[in-house]
C-alpha cells in the first residue's frame, strides 16, 4: 500500500474508532463538561419544560413535584439537581439562598472523608498501610497517649471513617449496629466544642474496634486530627487547597464562632458552610471520579468505595461516611447510589448510572445564624420564620421519608429522569 494510502486508512481509522465512543456515551452526557465559578456564569443551565427533557432527559412536572415535597419537609431550604452536566432545578424557600453559609452539619463529613481520601495519595509514604494504618500512635495521635481504653490500640482509620471504630453513638438514644442487628446504647457525655480534640478522643468505646457501627461524630473529627498531623495544614485550608480552589468554589468556610467561643480548629465531624452551587461541584467532582476539569482531584480509587460495602463496616451500608444503598434499602434509587446527610434535612447525593447529583438544603432558622462564620451573608428572608412542620398521624407518619425527606426526595428525583 503506498504511504499516503496507508495514512488515509489510520486516519479512517482512528475517525471510526472516534464515532464508537461518541455512540456508546449516554445520550447528553457531558463528561468533559465542568462548570466555571460562579463568578464566570456558572453552570449551563437547562430550564424549559423542553430543554430539560431534550438535554437532560428529565421531566419537568416530576422535579416541580419534588421541590414541592421538599418545601413541606424543612422550615428553610432548597433542591438543586444537575444531570448530564446542567442544571436543570434550583430553587429555595426560606433563608435559604445560592450564597448563603448555612451550617450544614453532618454532610460536613464527606467533605472530611474526601479530603482524607486525598491525604492518603499525596502522603502515602508517611501513612503507607492506608485505611488499614492504626492511628491512636505517636506518629498520628501523640495528644491520645497513654491510652485511656487500650481497645483504642486497635482502630484503624478506615473504621474511624465507616464508623466502626467502637466509639458510641451519640444522641438521646444512640444506637449500634453488629450484622445487621440495632441495639440500644445508653447516652454518654460526646464532643464538647470548648475542648473538641480532648472530648473526641476521650467519649467511650461500646465495643472493640470493628466489632460493631455506631454514628459517632468524635470519629471523623479524630480522623481530621490525623490529616492536621500528617499533612501539617488545618482541615479548612487543605480543602481549600485541594477542592475548593481548582473548583472555584465562592465564599465558605466552617461554622467555628459558636455562643462567643470561635473554636480552634473546625470539627471534621461537620458544620461546613458552603454556597449551594458549590456543594453541587464537590458532588459533581465524585460523580466524575474524582476528576475536575482535567486534572485528578480525588484518588478515583477512594471514590469508587465509598458506594459499595467495605470490610471496614460489615454491618450495615455506610462507607467512608456515605450512606450507600447497595442493598437497595432504598427502593427507588439505583443501587449505585450513595449520600450524605446532615441534621436538619440538608443532604448531597450522587447517582452515578444517572449522571445524576441532587444537593438538598434544609435547616431551622439556627442553622442560618450568620455569626457562625466570618463571611457577609445576603439579606435573609423572614418569609418562613414562623413556620411549624405538618403534626404526624397514624395516616402520615413517615410520609416525609426520613432523614427530613432526603431519601424520598432522592426517590423522586430518580423517577424524574426519563430518559
Amino acid at each position: 500500500m503506498p504511504f499516503p494510502s496507508r495514512i488515509r486508512g489510520v486516519r479512517q481509522s482512528l475517525a471510526v474508532a472516534a464515532l464508537l465512543l461518541l455512540l456508546k456515551a449516554p445520550r447528553g452526557a457531558a463528561r468533559e463538561y465542568y462548570p466555571p465559578p460562579d463568578s464566570a456564569g456558572g453552570w449551563r443551565t437547562a430550564t424549559t419544560p423542553r430543554e430539560i427533557k431534550s438535554k437532560a432527559g428529565m421531566d419537568a412536572q416530576r422535579l416541580d413535584n419534588a421541590f414541592e415535597f421538599t418545601r413541606r419537609c424543612t422550615q428553610n431550604g432548597g433542591l438543586l439537581v444537575v444531570r448530564h452536566g446542567y442544571l436543570v432545578l434550583e430553587r429555595y424557600f426560606g433563608r435559604a439562598a445560592r450564597n448563603v453559609n448555612p451550617d450544614m452539619a453532618s454532610t460536613g463529613k464527606a467533605y472530611t472523608s474526601i479530603a482524607c481520601g486525598i491525604l492518603l495519595e499525596e502522603f502515602r509514604n508517611r501513612i503507607p498501610e492506608g485505611l488499614n494504618t492504626r492511628v491512636f500512635t505517636a506518629d498520628y495521635l501523640p495528644e491520645a497517649l497513654p491510652l485511656d481504653d487500650p481497645r483504642r490500640a486497635d482502630i484503624t482509620l478506615g473504621q474511624l471513617l465507616c464508623m466502626s471504630s467502637g466509639y458510641w453513638g451519640e444522641g438521646g438514644a444512640p444506637t449500634g449496629v453488629v450484622d445487621g442487628k440495632v441495639l440500644t446504647l445508653k447516652p454518654v457525655p460526646g464532643q464538647d466544642i470548648h475542648d473538641l480534640d480532648g472530648s473526641s478522643l476521650r467519649v467511650p468505646m461500646w465495643t472493640n474496634a470493628g466489632a460493631g457501627y455506631s454514628y459517632s461524630s468524635p470519629a471523623p473529627h479524630i480522623a481530621s486530627m490525623v490529616l492536621r498531623r500528617v499533612s501539617g495544614r488545618e482541615l479548612q485550608d487543605y480543602i481549600q487547597d485541594h477542592l475548593a480552589t481548582p473548583m472555584g468554589w465562592g465564599p465558605w468556610g466552617y461554622c467555628l464562632n459558636r455562643g462567643g467561643f470561635r473554636m480552634p480548629h473546625a470539627n471534621g465531624a461537620g458544620s461546613i458552610a458552603v454556597h449551594a452551587t458549590d456543594a453541587l461541584r464537590f458532588g459533581y467532582c465524585l460523580l466524575h471520579q474524582g476528576r475536575w476539569n482535567g486534572k485528578q482531584l480525588v484518588p478515583a480509587a477512594y471514590v469508587a468505595l465509598c458506594n459499595q460495602p467495605s470490610p471496614f463496616n460489615p454491618h450495615c451500608p455506610f462507607t467512608l461516611q456515605f450512606e450507600q444503598n447497595s442493598d437497595g434499602h432504598v427502593a427507588g434509587a439505583p443501587r449505585d447510589a450513595f449520600w450524605k446527610s446532615g441534621a436538619g434535612g440538608f443532604g448531597i447525593l450522587i447517582v452515578p448510572s444517572l449522571d445524576l447529583v441532587i444537593y438538598k438544603l434544609g435547616g431551622g432558622n439556627g442553622q442560618y445564624d450568620p455569626t457562625f462564620t466570618d463571611i457577609p451573608q445576603p439579606e435573609v428572608d423572614h418569609s418562613r420564620d414562623d413556620w411549624k412542620p405538618i403534626p404526624r398521624t397514624p395516616f402520615n407518619e413517615g410520609s416525609l421519608g426520613g432523614d427530613d425527606g432526603l431519601r424520598r426526595v432522592l426517590e423522586m428525583v430518580c423517577t424524574s429522569v426519563v430518559d
